[in-house]
């Protein structure tokens, strides 16, 4: 799957950074790379949803990307 978004640093637990589309639709990354890792940023990535659904944060849909871009 294709998704376009920004990048967002969330303040729950430890914290972890994620991915909100346009559309409100939120995607928590489990491999997000360090050049994304930045607060704001448009991203494009190519994701497949992660096998294990399972996290303590329960926020947005788990991804693991595959491939990303950053948008301009």
């Amino acid at each position: 799957m294709t998704i376009t978004g920004k990048v967002v640093f969330q303040h729950i637990g430890p914290g972890f950074w994620g991915i909100i589309s346009p559309d409100g639709k939120k995607w928590r990354p489990s491999n997000m790379p360090k050049a994304l890792q930045v607060e704001g940023l448009k991203v494009q990535v190519e994701a497949s949803e992660a096998k294990s659904q399972m996290s303590v944060f329960m926020w947005g849909t788990g991804i693991d990307i595959k491939r990303y871009e950053v948008v301009t």
